[in-house]
């Protein structure tokens, strides 16, 4: 029985991930991204090109969107006439950004009175991650949509998890995310304070993370810090920025007190300051580098 066909709207470092996994998994994926050089990338590695998020809509039967931010959300699902709301099919959405939970609602309901369903469908994994598959989807959103969707999320996912209602997806991803940030920022603490004292950072990896210390923030991010380069980054600061933004919103919203989290977002802030906006996340050690006066590292 042969595949339909797969859509991804947007191929930046998650989309162009999860098509590169679904194409050896055997898909027919059309991509499309604002950006020419990721089209490029995507037909280069076997995938097919698309003119317009319309165009993925017009010819695939499931569309997965991995978007930036909430201008990219809403002119892809069709301020004009080449968002999916154009094309006048009625594929499932995958919907796999971290946004504002009422942006994605009213996304949502604009779809479903087109006859389209859309499926909150959060992932956790860095792009690291993503590339290898390693990836778990916070799933929410019409079950029956849910199930047919499976066999696409197993093609680029480890697990999956239907998680109820519509947006319990989003609000599952929060959760994660804000584990994230605190996980992340401990580790660049734990290696800065083992150099300030003398210890080699490739030590301080090998032996912490076969201990109880350990974490998969220490594990997945730690040889970036080992190794003082933050360039080939699975998650930019200056997205990570959002991404803060969105849960400590969302946590005053609700009434929920987040002090581990809020202590941790003048790092990721002044990671920004001192120009590692395009860098991963990870080097938060650099700035906890500067700020315990180690010399730079060659």
């Amino acid at each position: 029985m042969s595949k339909p066909v797969v859509g991804v709207i947007g191929l930046g470092i998650m989309g162009s991930a999860m098509s590169a996994n679904l194409l050896k998994d055997g898909w027919t994926v059309i991509g499309y991204d604002v950006l020419e050089h990721c089209v490029e990338a995507h037909v280069k590695g076997g995938g097919v090109a698309a003119a317009s998020p319309r165009e993925v809509a017009e010819k695939a039967e499931i569309v997965i969107t991995s978007l930036p931010s909430v201008e990219a959300f809403e002119k892809v699902i069709g301020n004009d006439d080449d968002g999916i709301l154009g094309a006048g099919g009625t594929p499932i959405i995958i919907e796999t950004s971290t946004l504002d939970l009422d942006v994605k609602r009213r996304g949502h309901d604009t779809l479903k009175q087109a006859g389209i369903e859309m499926l909150d469908c959060p992932l956790s994994g860095t792009g690291a991650q993503a590339r290898t598959k390693d990836l778990a989807v916070y799933a929410s959103g019409d079950k029956s949509c849910y199930e047919r969707c499976l066999p696409v999320l197993e093609g680029f996912a480890r697990s999956s998890h239907h998680l109820g209602e519509f947006g319990n997806g989003s609000k599952m991803k929060f959760v994660a995310n804000l584990l994230v940030a605190i996980h992340n920022a401990s580790a660049a603490e734990s290696f800065v304070l083992g150099m300030k004292a003398g210890l080699d950072p490739r030590d301080i990896y090998d032996v912490i993370r076969d201990g109880a210390g350990s974490s998969r923030m220490f594990e997945i991010r730690g040889p970036m810090m080992v190794d003082d380069d933050y360039d080939d980054a699975t998650m930019k600061v200056s997205v990570w920025q959002k991404d803060m933004r969105i849960i400590g919103d969302f946590a005053r919203a609700i009434g929920c007190p987040t002090p581990l989290f809020s202590s941790s977002a003048p790092l990721y802030t002044a990671a920004m300051s001192q120009g590692h906006e395009a860098r991963d996340t990870a080097s938060v050690c650099a700035v906890l580098e500067v700020m315990a006066g180690l010399p730079k590292r060659k």
